[in-house]
């Protein structure tokens, strides 16, 4: 009898052994594969909008990328309008801008939060052939009304003047007409998306003007100085030359997780010191001046 019972006492204990390993088993795989999954996991940034931006946004999200293996950072075109009005409708993480939301009609401009990231200068560029360097701005406002039609009128070859201008919602035209044509009404001419677009037409059309900003002028261009005022970093940077913008990355409300990490590696060192200058942008620290959205100007310290 004794012996009866110690046999059943050890099936016992032995079966109170297996299911511990049994179940301890399938805590280990369950956590294995939870650890996998979550290794596994992407996160997706879409940043949307300026095509002036576009050029430092792509090769910055490059460069994050490299570092950050879980994140994608998809960057579109299709103008400031459209940057702003797909972040306000929550369509993407990002919209970029060279224009404040407050300035676009129909965006909910109090439901973004504004993350400027650098600054763009903008010039009117020509064709090389027309021959000319400089106009006054009287000059180049009545080129763009179709008041002026042919190079020859200021100083340049006998040649037929050609308007390439930005689509409406562009923030690099919106930037351009205020601040190089004082808001003077413009003709009738044909209109592109993209600054890329502008930069190939302008170059292979004799006679041929728009603007663009300038990450954008290659050598294949002519950038006109205004009132003998050169487009430069440095005249941008003391407001000598007026034509230039901020470059804004709006968010629905305050970004979280990779959009916010990714926000704030946009103006490290590392993006600011270095790709920033390359690509022809201009860093907020190297601005002597602010813009606030009405225009006023402050000098800063």
């Amino acid at each position: 009898m004794r012996k009866a019972v110690t046999l059943g006492a050890l099936a016992v204990t032995v079966t109170i052994l297996l299911a511990g390993c049994g179940n301890n088993s399938g805590t280990s795989t369950q956590s294995t594969s939870s650890s996998s999954s979550d290794s596994a996991k992407a996160t997706k940034v879409v940043a949307t909008g300026s095509t002036a931006l576009q050029p430092l946004v792509e090769q910055a999200g490059t460069a994050y990328q490299n570092e950050h293996a879980n994140v994608t950072i998809n960057v579109q075109g299709g103008g400031s309008g459209a940057g702003l009005s797909q972040v306000a409708k929550g369509s993407v993480n990002i919209g970029n801008s060279d224009v404040f939301a407050e300035e676009k009609d129909g965006v909910d401009a109090k439901s973004l939060v504004d993350h400027k990231v650098a600054v763009v200068g903008m010039a009117p560029v020509v064709n090389k052939d027309t021959g000319v360097k400089n106009v006054s701005k009287d000059q180049l406002v009545k080129i763009f009304q179709g008041k002026i039609t042919n190079w020859k009128e200021v100083g340049g070859k006998d040649e037929k003047i050609t308007v390439i201008n930005r689509a409406q919602g562009s923030g690099t035209r919106a930037t351009f007409e205020k601040w190089g044509l004082g808001d003077a009404k413009v003709a009738t001419s044909q209109e592109q998306d993209s600054n890329g677009t502008v930069q190939k037409i302008v170059g292979t059309t004799p006679g041929a003007i728009s603007y663009l900003a300038f990450s954008y002028v290659k050598d294949n261009l002519q950038a006109l100085s205004i009132d003998n005022v050169k487009p430069t970093e440095e005249n941008v940077a003391t407001n000598k030359w007026k034509i230039w913008a901020y470059e804004h990355m709006y968010t629905k409300g305050q970004p979280k997780g990779a959009v916010k990490d990714f926000l704030t590696y946009m103006t490290s060192k590392s993006v600011q010191g270095s790709l920033v200058k390359k690509l022809g942008y201009i860093p907020l620290t190297s601005m002597k001046v602010d813009r606030g959205q009405s225009g006023a100007i402050s000098e800063l310290k």
